[in-house]
C-alpha cells in the first residue's frame, strides 16, 4: 500500500509496509473512538483474507503533517468468522481480529517468521498461521457515514469447496460465481474493538435461471436487479450504498439476463436494490467519487469492448473505445439517488 500527500507536490509517495503485503484493492479508512486511525483492507484473490490495521498513535486533525508516519506505526490484523447461523437467506455470526505480530499467536521462528518484517512482508502465511477465514476475493470495502458498520464485496471464488476452502459463513455457496457482500459491525461501535459480528448484507445469484436455489441468491435479489460478482462500493452522504460489478457479461448459462457490468444502489436499512445504471459491453464499471454537493456522480468506465463488440465512447476517429469517466447528473439538477 502506497500512500501520497496530493497538497504537497514535492513529497516523495511512501510505501506503508506496516500495512501488510498482499493483493491490496482498496483502504477503508476509520477512526476509533480514542482518535486512532484505523485501515480496513481486502486481499484480492480466491482464499485469502481481510485485514484491519490500528496506528499506534493518534490522528492530529489539526496539524495534518503532524501524521506523516501515522501508519508507519501500529498493530495489523486479520479476520477470523464463525460458521453463523446456517440461515439460508440472511446468515449472521460472530468474529474476531487476530493479531499479526511477532511473538504472538504462533508466530514466530518455529512458524517459520524470523521477525516482525517477515510477518508483514507475507502475511498471507502468517494469516494461515493463526487460522484466520479464506475468503470469497475480498475487494472493495467501505465504512458507513451513518452507523460505521464496515461492507466488504467477496466478488466471486470458483474454487470454493476446493484447495482446502470449506463452506458456511460468509462464504456459504461452493463453486461461487455470483458473489456476496459481507457486513460487519464492531462491539461497542468502536472500530478499536477486536469482536463484531457480521451478516451477508446481499448474496448475488440469478432467480431466473436457478430458482428455488441457492444460485438464486438472497430474497433482495430479483429478475430485475440481479448481477454477478460486486467489487466496487461507495457511500454517499445520505448513506445509500452504491455496488458496482466486474463479472461476466456473457449474458448466457448462469448468467442469462444479467447484461453487462452495472452500478445499483442499495438502502441499507431495508435491503431494497434498485439497478442505476448498466454499462456498455465488455466493461468493468468501477470507482465511484461524488461532489460535495453531492448532485454530480463520478463513475469509471474501465476497458470497454475489453473482446471486441464496443464503440463506447461512439464516433472516436480510429474507432477504437477507450477508458472513460463519467460524471453524471439529474436533469433537475438535485442529488443524485434521491
Amino acid at each position: 500500500m502506497v500512500e501520497i500527500d496530493p497538497f504537497d507536490p514535492q513529497s516523495t509517495p511512501v510505501k506503508r509496509t506496516a500495512l501488510g503485503r498482499f493483493k491490496h484493492e482498496n483502504a477503508a479508512l476509520a477512526e476509533t473512538h480514542d482518535g486512532r486511525a484505523v485501515v480496513y483492507m481486502g486481499d484480492d484473490e480466491r482464499g485469502e483474507f481481510i485485514y484491519k490495521f490500528i496506528s499506534r498513535d493518534k490522528i492530529n486533525h489539526a496539524t495534518p503533517k503532524a501524521n506523516h508516519d501515522l501508519l508507519d506505526h501500529g498493530t495489523l490484523y486479520v479476520a477470523r468468522f464463525d460458521a453463523g447461523d446456517s440461515n439460508p437467506d440472511h446468515p449472521k455470526g460472530q468474529g474476531q481480529w487476530i493479531e499479526l505480530t511477532h511473538g504472538k499467536n504462533g508466530i514466530d521462528t518455529s512458524s517459520g517468521f524470523a521477525d516482525q518484517a517477515e510477518v508483514l512482508i507475507h502475511a498471507r502465511l502468517a494469516a494461515s498461521v493463526v487460522g484466520a477465514t479464506r475468503m470469497d476475493r475480498p475487494e472493495w470495502i467501505v465504512v458507513s457515514p451513518q452507523d460505521g458498520q464496515v461492507y466488504c464485496t467477496l466478488t466471486n471464488n470458483a474454487k470454493r469447496g476446493e484447495d482446502g476452502q470449506p463452506v458456511g459463513g460468509p462464504n456459504p455457496r461452493e463453486k461461487n460465481v455470483y458473489g456476496q457482500i459481507l457486513r460487519w459491525r464492531t462491539d461497542h461501535d468502536d472500530h478499536a474493538s477486536l469482536t463484531f459480528a457480521w451478516d451477508l448484507f446481499v448474496v448475488a445469484g440469478n432467480p431466473t435461471v436457478h430458482a428455488g436455489t441457492a444460485k438464486a441468491g438472497s430474497s433482495n435479489i430479483t429478475p430485475h436487479n440481479m448481477f454477478n460478482s460486486p467489487d466496487g462500493l461507495g457511500f454517499d452522504k445520505a448513506g445509500r450504498l452504491w455496488i458496482l460489478s466486474d463479472g461476466d457479461y456473457s449474458n448466457a448459462g448462469d448468467f442469462a439476463g444479467m447484461g453487462n457490468n452495472q452500478m445499483l444502489c442499495a438502502d441499507p436499512a431495508t435491503g431494497e436494490i434498485r439497478r442505476f445504471m448498466v454499462g456498455p459491453v465488455g466493461c468493468e464499471v468501477t470507482g465511484i467519487s461524488f461532489s460535495p454537493d453531492q448532485k454530480t456522480l463520478f463513475v469509471g468506465i474501465q476497458h470497454p469492448g475489453e473482446n471486441g463488440g464496443s464503440t463506447f465512447p461512439e464516433h472516436l476517429p480510429n474507432g477504437k473505445p477507450r477508458s472513460s469517466v463519467m460524471a453524471i447528473t439529474r436533469e433537475d439538477g438535485g442529488i443524485v439517488g434521491a
